[in-house]
């Protein structure tokens, strides 16, 4: 059995969001990892299947299609990162709290539980068609909407000079950065790299 198709290695997945211990959760972890660690192509239903430890066609009571698997991991990856954004915001006191814990769980989920599936939305974008592309650009839209809020607070407060977008896009280089070289067990924690990424978005 290829070593990516262990179902111990599943078992190892944490379970968050939709991505959960039911059989649909179960076979979007297993569709995310394997996705990520193999590309969406060259991972085959029969995979997928062993993987989870069912028959392949049991995988098509839950989705129609392989497509739609990967549709599914994309879609529950915005969702619960979106929730993520929206807690962060609603616990920051104060607009630069709220920054720093918008860098923060944005960090943790290209870094955390969700690594798997994030880097399937971002590699992945191009296997699925426009019309699929649609409702999870509208997520998308909703949660870059929170940035801009934030950093536009925070510029009226004179704590941002520099245009908002392109803030926000400079800080969202930084932190899907992170993927290529963070090691969770490194000199620096998730943390404390959210703090200096927050000291460099405000820094005049």
């Amino acid at each position: 059995m290829n070593q990516f198709m262990s179902p111990e290695i599943l078992h190892a997945l944490p379970p968050i969001g939709g991505m959960d211990d039911s059989p649909r959760g179960r076979v979007l972890r297993a569709a995310a990892y394997l996705f990520h660690e193999q590309g969406y192509a060259r991972t085959t239903v029969r995979e997928l299947a062993l993987m989870v430890g069912i028959q392949s066609g049991s995988l098509f009571h839950h989705f129609k299609s392989k497509d739609a698997i990967l549709c599914a991991v994309m879609e529950e990856a915005i969702i619960y990162n979106l929730q993520q954004m929206h807690n962060a915001v609603d616990q920051g006191t104060t607009s630069t709290e709220r920054l720093k814990g918008l860098i923060l769980a944005e960090l943790e989920s290209i870094n955390g539980k969700t690594s798997h599936a994030m880097s399937v939305l971002v590699y992945e974008w191009n296997a699925i068609t426009e019309q699929q592309q649609e409702p999870l650009l509208a997520m998308r839209e909703e949660y870059e909407s929170l940035w801009i809020k934030v950093l536009d607070d925070l510029k009226q407060e004179g704590k941002v000079d520099h245009d908002t977008f392109i803030c926000r896009r400079l800080i969202s280089g930084a932190t899907f950065g992170t993927a290529l070289w963070y090691k969770p067990n490194g000199r620096i924690s998730i943390a404390e790299l959210a703090e200096v990424t927050l000291t460099m978005a405000m820094r005049g």
